[in-house]
Order: C-alpha cells, then sequence, then structure tokens
C-alpha cells in the first residue's frame, strides 16, 4: 500500500470525526482516487449517489455498535475503517475507467495487484490510509502493513471471498494490518479478539482458520 494517501490525510485535523460527515468522507475519497491515478496510471469515475449510500450504511451500522469504542478505541477504528471498507465492496460506487501509460511513480510489487482489482484496490487503499492516519493522530504511530497485501494471491482470494460475503472485507482488512482476522463473524465487533480479551480478561483465543 502507499502511504501517500495516509501523509495527506494526518494533515486534517480530528481526522476520526471528520471522516464521519459525508462532506469530508466524500472529499477524502475523491481525493485518495486522484492519488492513485497520479502514481499508478488508473483512472476512475465515481457515482456520488454509491458513495452517500454506503457512507449512510455505514454510519447506521457503526452507530450500533460504538460502545464497543470504549472498549479498545484502537482496536474498534480498524473495525470501523473494515466496515466502511465492506459497504464501499456493497454499493460499488467507483468503476475503473482507463489507464495512462506513466506509472513511474508506482510501486512495482502493487501494479498486478491494481491492475487485477482497480476498485478494490481503491476501496481497500482509502480505509488503510484512514487507519494509519487516525493511529498516527491518535497513538502516535500507525499499523505495520502486512506483505500479505503484497501478494497477488491473497487479492485472488479477498475478491472471491468478498464476491460471496462483503463482510469477509472486515477479515481481509484486519489481516492487511496485521490484526487477527475473525472469519467466523468479521462484523461483529463483541468477537474481535481484543474486545473479547479486554471484556472477558481472558488470553487470546486459538486462531480462527480463514475461508478457502
Amino acid at each position: 500500500m502507499n502511504s501517500i494517501f495516509k501523509d495527506e490525510l494526518v494533515l486534517m485535523p480530528d481526522l476520526r470525526h471528520r471522516l464521519r460527515q459525508l462532506r469530508w468522507f466524500r472529499m477524502a475519497f475523491r481525493k485518495n482516487a486522484a492519488l492513485i491515478t497520479q502514481h499508478y496510471g488508473h483512472y476512475y469515475s465515481i457515482d456520488d449517489t454509491k458513495l452517500t449510500r454506503a457512507f449512510l450504511n455505514w454510519i447506521e451500522t457503526i452507530e450500533q455498535q460504538k460502545s464497543y469504542a470504549d472498549i479498545d478505541r484502537k482496536d474498534f477504528i480498524i473495525f470501523a475503517a473494515g466496515m466502511a471498507l465492506k459497504e464501499l465492496i456493497t454499493e460499488a460506487p467507483a468503476k475503473a475507467a482507463g489507464k495512462s501509460g506513466d506509472d513511474a511513480l508506482s510501486q512495482p510489487e502493487m501494479r498486478d495487484i491494481i491492475a487485477f482489482w482497480p476498485e478494490g484496490f481503491l476501496y481497500t487503499n482509502y480505509c488503510v490510509g484512514a487507519i494509519a492516519a487516525i493511529c498516527e493522530q491518535e497513538f502516535g504511530t500507525s499499523p505495520q502493513i502486512s506483505k500479505c497485501a503484497e501478494d497477488l494471491r491473497t487479492w485472488w482470494s479477498y475478491r472471491e471471498n468478498v464476491g460471496e460475503m462483503p463482510a469477509y472485507a472486515i477479515a481481509f482488512l484486519d489481516k492487511f494490518v496485521g490484526i487477527e482476522p475473525n472469519w467466523l463473524a468479521p462484523d461483529l465487533a463483541s468477537a474481535r479478539s481484543a474486545i473479547r480479551r479486554a471484556t472477558l480478561g481472558k488470553k487470546p483465543a486459538d486462531p480462527i482458520l480463514p475461508v478457502g
């Protein structure tokens, strides 16, 4: 993943709250798309109606589980980004709209991934960048991105699985930022390892195996 978008977002004060406002959410999404075009040469058309619907669905689902933010705020930030990713994949507000020949600024290892799934890369880069920027603002450090985020085989599995169940996007995002995914109930904050440890005071459970 490219850190350029994170570097742009981190300059926005009180990012965690601003991204829960439609105007800022849409503005940041378009900035992410522009940066991908600049660095990777891929263009997108964006449907504002679908983007707004994804945002409203996201806010509604997060409100239903926001009490878990008091238990582990950092983990809930990552969970909330995963829920946003799920809604973006479901509503599909962006469509690939061609590619220029100039991708000299791109990371070579990401070229095959973005060519394979340009829309999925756009949504995922947006959510990873938001996690990194918010965590840097609030905790002084960003999650370490896993090497699997640069593995085309992982992205094949990612695309296939979210096509069957969009909530798997949450688990894959966790995997990309180095957190143990919950593949059985990825869209339940109460089922997350960090939340369970905090509420039950137990040692980490055995890892839940991925799908496929």
